[in-house]
């Protein structure tokens, strides 16, 4: 049974790291939350038990966002047992690995930026499709963009491919709000920098966020959920004139 005054968000990427804290913390704001994730059912299920434990209605759904045909299947499911979808987060994303660019296999390359630049272009144009005035029964919405401050300093010696793609992601935010900025819909990114989550240890280099973190004005990385307090007040009613910005967190880099 749909419950049609709690707003709707579907959080891609949303079992682990900052994804699951994005859909906690909408969840804790009064959202109802789909769960989006690739293969990792066990975590999605702890974020979920989570969300029931605070009273938020929540669903756990399967897919690659680089596939249209999960894609579609991901906004059916979470519209037909959440209701109008109101909110996107488009968290979902690979690294593609730590190395030089002379040593980016295409294999890889293909994938990372389908995964990073096709899905949330794939999302988006559901989320449009459902959100705008433009289509009957578009009510408005808002979309968050998880980019990267890696877009701004190209990570050479890391993974500038990955900081390609998140470039792609920001040109794609300020292109698409200004496309349906008329239409109801708010459209920005969030770019964290250094993030203390399990993706660093599950690229081979768990001892990054120590190498990496006197780099940094604040001189320590960001939590996931400092990360998703950005995201959460990009999507509310207290940002109604935000649209098209890049915000970044990242502790001053």
């Amino acid at each position: 049974m749909q419950e049609p005054n709690r707003r709707v968000a579907i959080v891609t990427g949303g079992s682990r790291g900052i994804g699951a804290a994005i859909a906690k913390l909408l969840g804790a704001s009064g959202y109802s939350v789909a769960i989006n994730y690739a293969n990792d059912q066990a975590a999605a299920q702890q974020v979920l038990a989570h969300l029931t434990s605070i009273g938020s209605r929540s669903v756990g759904i399967q897919g690659d966002v680089s596939r249209e045909a999960d894609v579609l299947r991901i906004f059916e499911i979470a519209q037909r047992e959440l209701g109008p979808i109101r909110a996107l987060v488009n968290n979902a994303a690979i690294t593609g690995g730590f190395a030089r660019v002379d040593q980016v296999d295409a294999a890889s390359l293909t994938r990372m930026l389908a995964v990073n630049v096709t899905g949330p272009i794939l999302c988006a144009r559901e989320a449009v499709r459902r959100m705008s005035t433009r289509h009957a029964g578009g009510q408005g919405g808002a979309i968050v963009n998880i980019s990267s401050l890696a877009a701004r300093t190209g990570s050479a010696g890391e993974w500038v491919h990955y900081a390609a793609s998140k470039g792609a992601v920001n040109t794609f935010t300020i292109g698409l709000a200004r496309e349906v900025a008329n239409e109801g819909i708010r459209v920005n990114a969030v770019a964290p920098g250094l993030v203390d989550t399990e993706l660093h240890a599950a690229n081979g280099e768990p001892g990054r966020l120590k190498r990496v973190s006197p780099s940094i004005p604040m001189g320590r990385a960001a939590t996931a959920e400092e990360i998703a307090q950005g995201v959460v007040w990009l999507l509310s009613d207290a940002a109604s004139y935000v649209t098209g910005t890049i915000l970044e967190i990242g502790g001053g880099r």
